[in-house]
């Protein structure tokens, strides 16, 4: 009964229907006059007789082709018809978008670890470049939004999840400020995110966290999948060089004290299954942009994640921040971010070439963010040289009031990095 409702009154695709219809009538007969079918004699006859005379091979030849061109325009105009009723903006230049999507379904296939904003710039770019993009995104986040959520409804926090759908979401504008949109009044609302609110409900309505990402991913058109690092709730920990502890995300960054080593709370966190596949599969694995120690490093603390990276045979890149942070990576060079990387994975190999910034900073940019005590990384090659790691550099940033990396150069150097790995 289902396909009967394509002949149902205003479906506007019935006459369509009926123009195809008509041109595989138009193709059957002019075949039967090419060919001289003796059981369309007599409809032969009576074409030859109206058309007055025996050219047979001209009639045949037209009846055919204009057959094909009907079949053409009723394809043509029911597919603009129904799409036109679904998503009204591709109607125009549905040629275009096939091109893009299937180009995107070949793409390679991308594993990113990390979280915070530095992954979902990254992500905004790869995503013009392959559909096939795995987002490992950490879970340690305990605040603002996310920490109230987790506190109050005991689920894992949403903000670096939502940020990243965002970022790999193909969606009208409209719907990518709805979902980043922040409450800024309302007793118990104030402060919190839409998106961050939609994942809870989603996950109390499905009563899994994973099912609530997947929904959300329906909703916006996500190109790829956004898997958590850990279904485990835990906390995220560091110890400092002075011997000091401290407990939460949030916690960590303390201006003045060196960190050591962070840790999570339970030591033991699974992994999921699809995450340690993805890696397995990969044709490039991206580590980072983002803070060290409270973005990337937490992915690194899932045992099994390591193991899987210590195995991968696809390049696996770390994209190394372009300025220090303080109270987490203050006086750091990118082979300090690399010795510390290795260090939390066990000094095991998961790293085989560093990207860096080689653009320099304007002397304003680089006077205020002085004034936050933070640096621009220093790119000491030898260093990493002699950690066996190759060095990619190039201008990866967008030269605008923020020293933050554009998303597209960024995705352009990943690819090329790819590229010549193959």
């Amino acid at each position: 009964m289902g396909r009967l409702k394509w002949l149902y009154p205003g479906m506007r695709v019935k006459r369509w229907i009926a123009l195809i219809i008509i041109g595989s009538f138009g193709i059957a007969v002019g075949a039967a006059v090419l060919l001289n079918l003796p059981w369309m004699s007599t409809v032969e006859q009576r074409l030859l007789k109206w058309f007055g005379g025996s050219h047979s091979l001209l009639y045949g030849t037209g009846l055919v082709l204009i057959g094909l061109a009907c079949i053409a325009v009723g394809i043509r105009c029911g597919l603009n018809s129904v799409i036109r009723a679904i998503k009204p903006e591709l109607a125009s230049d549905l040629a275009t978008e096939v091109f893009k999507q299937r180009n995107l379904e070949k793409g390679p296939n991308i594993v990113v670890i990390g979280g915070g904003t530095g992954l979902s710039t990254m992500l905004r770019g790869l995503k013009h470049y392959s559909g096939n993009i795995t987002a490992i995104v950490t879970v340690t986040d305990n605040g603002g939004s996310s920490g109230r959520i987790r506190d109050e409804l005991g689920i894992l926090p949403p903000g670096d999840i939502r940020n990243t759908l965002v970022a790999m979401a193909d969606t009208e504008p409209l719907m990518e400020k709805l979902f980043q949109y922040r409450f800024s009044w309302g007793e118990g609302l104030k402060g919190h995110s839409f998106g961050n609110l939609f994942l809870a409900a989603m996950a109390d309505i499905t009563g899994d966290f994973e099912k609530s990402i997947q929904e959300f991913s329906k909703v916006l058109a996500v190109r790829g999948k956004v898997i958590p690092s850990t279904l485990e709730t835990v906390q995220l920990k560091a110890r400092y060089k002075d011997g000091g502890e401290v407990e939460g995300e949030t916690s960590i960054p303390q201006p003045g004290r060196a960190i050591d080593r962070v840790f999570l709370s339970p030591e033991y966190a699974p992994a999921l299954p699809d995450a340690l596949a993805a890696i397995a599969a990969a044709d490039l694995i991206v580590l980072g942009p983002g803070s060290l120690f409270t973005s990337v490093i937490p992915n690194l603390l899932v045992d099994p994640i390591v193991d899987a990276l210590a195995k991968a045979e696809a390049p696996r890149v770390y994209v190394c921040n372009v300025m220090t942070q303080p109270g987490e990576t203050d006086g750091f060079s990118a082979a300090d971010h690399v010795e510390a990387l290795l260090k939390h994975a066990d000094n095991r190999r998961i790293i085989d070439v560093v990207l860096v910034n080689r653009a320099p900073i304007s002397s304003w940019q680089a006077q205020k963010y002085a004034e936050q005590n933070a640096y621009p990384v220093e790119v000491d090659e030898e260093r990493l040289a002699a950690m066996g790691l190759e060095v990619v550099g190039s201008d990866l940033i967008d030269h605008t009031d923020l020293v933050r990396h554009n998303s597209i150069r960024l995705a352009e150097a990943l690819m090329g990095i790819l590229d010549a790995r193959k």
